[in-house]
């Protein structure tokens, strides 16, 4: 099989939908996840955080191609932003198709099954020889930040199109786009329920979180401006003097006012494996998301993780949250979201810690790889007869 996939192995957190399928699939056989194909344009203006990029990615770019887990290889080829610029664009593609190829011969895969989670991806995949092809429809990637929507757009209705299966997580999406499918599939996302479930078991506690100040409210995951409300989170802080807000994750958006606030810790992102770790120390997960077209169209990872872990949720509004019903608090500014974690602290206790495991207890990552390469076995099978597909 070979990915391309929407994050970086090296440098983002390993949690993504395409990086935990990709490792339960390679336990069936070889798999090569090619790093995320840079979809912004160039933009010198962010000043360090170009720069930071810049370096991260020519680190990634320098560690070759690497074996990680056993028959599960990353590769991270030479990739230029410019998607915009149709000439260079063409060229580019050509360049990344013949790498991808070249790892490929290295590894002695021949025709494979193509999944794409990076639109950016699209010349690249399509003119590779290949079994079958898989697009991962996640996130609305036409509206990420600093990308050219036009081209993004003509990318994801093209694979659309091609693909043998396209994999929808979030039922808005799913419902709006699946006549734009050749065939659509609703998958959702599943949860590495035996490391976040069981962390608890474990007396081991993270040293930067001995001692904190109870009770926490904790965020784990990336925080960016096209996700995160920061100022809702900043306004929320200052009326909840007597709670501890911890921050667990890489940031992006500017986090200067929540610095200066005693009762907020940021601690920068952890390894994947520690993560449950500092959930478990939480007494409340949040999630304060913006209200975008980018929120509207997620199914966060975190949610079924913060589920496992059995924690209390508190969320600003998005479609995905009519499956949790009962579950999860939903609150609107700052007052309410303040509001929201206060009772959910009263009202916690063992039957709902228990209640949240129970929701998410068999969306496992190997579950859903099992469902995944099952439609795409019958995708492949029914295109081979000549049989019409069917959106399910």
């Amino acid at each position: 099989m070979l990915c391309f996939g929407g994050e970086d192995w090296w440098y983002h957190n390993r949690a993504h939908v395409d990086m935990q399928l990709m490792r339960q699939l390679a336990r069936r056989g070889r798999v090569l996840y090619v790093n995320s194909i840079v979809m912004r344009k160039p933009n010198v203006g962010e000043g360090r955080m170009f720069l930071r990029r810049v370096a991260r990615k020519l680190r990634s770019v320098r560690r070759g191609l690497v074996e990680v887990e056993p028959r599960f290889h990353v590769y991270s080829p030479s990739a230029l932003p410019v998607h915009h610029l149709p000439g260079a664009r063409a060229l580019n593609q050509l360049a990344l198709r013949a790498q991808v190829a070249g790892a490929l011969r290295r590894l002695g895969i021949q025709e494979p099954l193509v999944w794409v989670a990076c639109p950016a991806a699209c010349g690249a995949a399509l003119g590779l020889q290949r079994t079958a092809l898989v697009y991962q429809r996640t996130d609305r990637y036409e509206e990420y930040p600093g990308v050219d929507g036009k081209v993004i757009r003509e990318f994801d209705r093209t694979l659309k199109a091609e693909a043998d299966v396209t994999f929808f997580v979030n039922r808005l999406l799913f419902e709006q786009e699946r006549g734009e499918c050749s065939n659509a599939y609703l998958l959702d996302h599943g949860v590495d329920y035996e490391l976040f479930a069981h962390a608890e078991n474990d007396r081991w506690v993270p040293e930067d979180m001995r001692g904190v100040r109870r009770p926490v409210v904790g965020f784990f995951g990336g925080i960016d401006d096209h996700t995160s409300d920061v100022p809702l989170v900043a306004e929320a802080v200052r009326r909840a003097p007597d709670l501890t807000f911890v921050f667990v994750g890489s940031a992006s958006a500017d986090l200067s006012g929540l610095r200066e606030l005693s009762n907020v810790q940021l601690l920068g992102q952890r390894p994947y494996e520690q993560v449950p770790h500092y959930g478990k120390c939480f007494n409340v997960a949040i999630m304060p998301w913006r209200q975008n077209r980018w929120i509207e169209a997620c199914n966060p990872i975190k949610l079924k993780e913060y589920l496992a872990l059995g924690k209390p949720v508190v969320s600003t509004p998005f479609p995905e949250l009519a499956q949790y019903d009962g579950l999860v608090y939903r609150a609107s500014g700052a007052e309410d979201f303040v509001a929201a974690i206060r009772r959910a602290l009263a009202e916690d206790n063992e039957e709902r810690r228990t209640a949240r495991r129970e929701r998410v207890k068999a969306h496992t990552w190997d579950a859903k790889a099992e469902e995944a390469l099952r439609v795409v076995e019958e995708a492949v099978a029914r295109k081979a007869s000549g049989a019409r597909n069917v959106n399910r």
